[in-house]
């Protein structure tokens, strides 16, 4: 009886994602198949007017490891693929549609999915209920928790996470509650890849040597208003100038309004220094690899540890102090990245002066500090934590640390640093909670004075 074929299907949404697929194929991460296919995903707010990945300078690149490129957009337009899961007596239908329509026939299908919490890849694991699943993760949201209990069936096909090492000596968090092991995609394998992508984007008339800032559209998450992220960027332009940068070369989010350059440039022109505006899709890791900036300066970036740690670039934080305050719910997926942005990488004034730590974090420090707001985050899928948060909040919570944390939270889980119990009346007494809200709103007006003052 002759074998079925086997098709793997790599799902990607970003060009460094189709970059960490392609690093991960050549450093033979995956099993020998007969067919290879790329399914892109346009996850934008409005996919039809933003570039598709296979556009994007370099992609060609790419492409050759692939047998064939497939667009999920296309496949479910005109639904979004953000917003949209097929209903459960719906599944073997669009799966028996799909296979049809990709050529598939009977294969044994093997999926590679990143944001595996999350459409579109929910959606394409459901369709395909038969087929193991491996993740891939290219940011620092692999080391937090599982933003959302996954469904067992799902869950329990998923056999490992591959990763970039972006923190040497760190272990992913996610989706260990299911016993998934972590593998990490080789960093010449990946730099390699880069390179590869750095040679076919054309010309960058950019500066070599001069700072780079990362542009990040955080108000477009609700985060911050877009008044005060177009005070974080001019905030970076002030410091790269306050560290002797005469140069400055600024990325800004692809989705990011043109207004916010104009601001930049009225600041680098009051300042005297030269600003340049890239308005070319290409990677951060391009310039780096093209252009080797002086000083890589961004908020929460994963592109500030990639600088950092594959090509030894000096980097500076600013804004993390304000992100900590203001992502909510406390569970907010974003928070694991700031929180190690802000605790690995030096505040760009170097002083700490926004709050944060002074000196970077060891790998024992991290650890800890990524264990312990991990189970704060989401402490009913990893109970096996609490332990370990206990004993890193009984010995390292103190000014700086507290940053990581918050009051309530650790009071709803009977954490050190709660509110001792002779105290536990406050939280009932209505004058006290509103002389509390009262002094909580003067302290953030003072913190955001002094943010972006």
């Amino acid at each position: 009886m002759p074998t079925r074929p086997r098709t793997q299907i790599f799902v990607a949404s970003t060009l460094y994602g189709a970059a960490t697929l392609a690093a991960a194929l050549d450093a033979d991460c995956f099993a020998p198949a007969d067919r290879r296919l790329l399914l892109l995903s346009n996850n934008a707010t409005t996919p039809e007017t933003t570039a598709s990945l296979d556009t994007m300078p370099g992609f060609d690149r790419l492409r050759g490891r692939f047998d064939r490129v497939l667009s999920w957009n296309e496949t479910i337009s005109p639904f979004h693929p953000g917003g949209w899961s097929p209903r459960a007596d719906d599944a073997p239908l669009w799966e028996r549609y799909l296979r049809l329509l990709w050529g598939l026939g009977d294969d044994h299908i093997h999926l590679v999915v990143e944001s595996i919490q999350v459409n579109p890849a929910l959606a394409i694991c459901q369709l395909f209920p038969d087929a193991p699943i491996d993740v891939y993760a290219d940011g620092l949201m692999s080391y937090g928790p599982t933003r959302n209990k996954l469904d067992p069936l799902v869950g329990t096909r998923i056999d490992r996470l591959l990763h970039l090492d972006l923190v040497p000596g760190l272990t992913p968090l996610l989706l260990t509650e299911f016993g998934v092991e972590s593998q990490t995609v080789p960093t010449d394998a990946f730099t390699k890849v880069l390179g590869e992508i750095s040679d076919a984007s054309g010309p960058l008339d950019v500066p070599e040597g001069a700072a780079l800032l990362l542009g990040q559209y955080l108000s477009a998450l609700g985060i911050l208003t877009p008044e005060e992220e177009e005070q974080l960027h001019v905030r970076m332009v002030r410091g790269a100038a306050e560290r002797g940068h005469r140069e400055v070369v600024f990325k800004p989010h692809p989705s990011a309004p043109a207004r916010w350059s104009r601001m930049l440039e009225q600041e680098a022109e009051k300042l005297d220094i030269a600003l340049t505006v890239l308005d070319s899709p290409v990677l951060a890791e391009v310039l780096y690899q093209r252009v080797r900036p002086a000083l890589v300066v961004g908020c929460f970036s994963t592109a500030l540890l990639t600088a950092a740690t594959f090509y030894g670039l000096d980097t500076a934080r600013t804004g993390t102090g304000l992100l900590l305050e203001r992502l909510t719910p406390y569970q907010n997926s974003n928070r694991i990245p700031v929180t190690i942005v802000d605790a690995l990488v030096p505040g760009l004034d170097g002083h700490g002066a926004d709050g944060g730590p002074r000196t970077p974090a060891g790998p024992r420090e991290i650890e800890g500090l990524v264990t312990a707001v991990g189970y704060a985050m989401q402490h009913q899928i990893y109970p096996q934590l609490r332990p370990a948060a206990e004993r890193y909040l009984a010995a390292h919570l103190d000014q700086v640390t507290w940053r990581y944390f918050k009051r309530r939270r650790l009071t709803a889980l009977a954490l050190p640093g709660a509110i001792p119990s002779q105290l536990a009346f406050i939280p009932r007494n209505a004058t006290v909670r509103r002389v509390a809200r009262s002094a909580r709103a003067v302290q953030r007006r003072l913190k955001k004075r002094a943010a972006f003052g």
